[in-house]
């Protein structure tokens, strides 16, 4: 190989890792129930289908998956726990967002990070971009902006940080000027920060991290004694990780959407508020 060929190839840029969605669908919905589908489901708004663009239902968990696919992403995989089926009947393989869809089960039930876990043999060695399947956010481009962050700081995590008046319903997030995290904040009523994080992008590093910390946990609940203890601790989130990330030196970026709302539905209340606006913002589209 001449001198000239291999230093054009050294120069090139190295490919971006293979970007796979991961969407925690599991929860059991207990504040809304009874439903009559999973909360993933439930219609917020409408889409236009075919040629002559007729309306159709536009179910929560579609917004996410279609911002994901902005940012490129065509790979998903949504984790559910049994009898969800009615999930995969809707979105088959993915085709009507020009996805590839595929499913996992959750193993156990003691929050997202165990539910995530199920996804480490497939995504190990993959970026992976995660957001949450109830949560709606209205900015297009967050997973592009969140992929191009983590590309320039090379990160281990970036989070997409959302400006919200109730941070007893969130993880909230303490950042420096720079984006970089100090702490998170889980529900915490009387906190004084603005920003909660909803979705995220991260490394192998990362996912690396949360599985063996989810394998020390199950470990620890292997001795009876320790059993007893964590079954009457809270569920765990997957914010919980990214504190223990943190104090584990592994870098944390961000980056902040202050002009975007965002709105959870897990509840009564949330989710009249998110067909309210889906048909305000119809009634102006139209």
């Amino acid at each position: 190989m001449s001198d000239r060929l291999s230093n054009h190839l050294s120069k090139k840029k190295k490919p971006r890792r293979r970007i796979i969605g991961l969407v925690p669908a599991a929860g059991k919905a207990a504040r809304l129930a009874p439903l009559p589908c999973s909360k993933e489901l439930f219609p917020i708004g409408f889409r236009p289908v075919g040629q002559n663009r007729s309306l159709r239902p536009k179910v929560v968990c579609h917004y996410l998956l279609e911002k994901l696919r902005t940012a490129g992403i065509k790979e998903t995989y949504l984790i559910l726990r049994k009898g969800k089926w009615d999930i995969p009947a809707y979105f088959g393989d993915g085709k009507m967002l020009n996805m590839h869809l595929a499913y996992l089960m959750m193993d156990l039930p003691f929050g997202v990070p165990y539910t995530l876990d199920q996804a480490y043999p497939f995504v190990q060695d993959a970026m992976v971009a995660f957001g949450f399947p109830d949560i709606m956010f209205d900015q297009d481009d967050a997973f592009v902006q969140l992929l191009n962050r983590q590309a320039e700081s090379d990160a281990d995590i970036v989070l997409g940080l959302f400006p919200t008046d109730h941070p007893q319903k969130w993880d909230m997030v303490d950042f420096d000027e720079d984006g970089g995290i100090r702490r998170i904040v889980i529900k915490a009523p009387r906190v004084r920060l603005r920003y909660a994080w909803i979705i995220a992008v991260w490394t192998p590093i990362f996912t690396g991290f949360l599985h063996q910390y989810i394998a020390d946990r199950k470990h620890m609940m292997e001795d009876e004694s320790s059993q007893n203890r964590i079954a009457d601790e809270r569920e765990l989130c997957i914010g919980d990780v990214i504190q223990a990330a943190i104090h584990n030196e592994v870098q944390i970026d961000s980056v902040r959407f202050p002009d975007s709302g965002c709105l959870d539905i897990g509840t009564p209340e949330d989710m009249v508020n998110a067909v309210q606006i889906t048909k305000r913002n119809f009634e102006n589209f139209g």
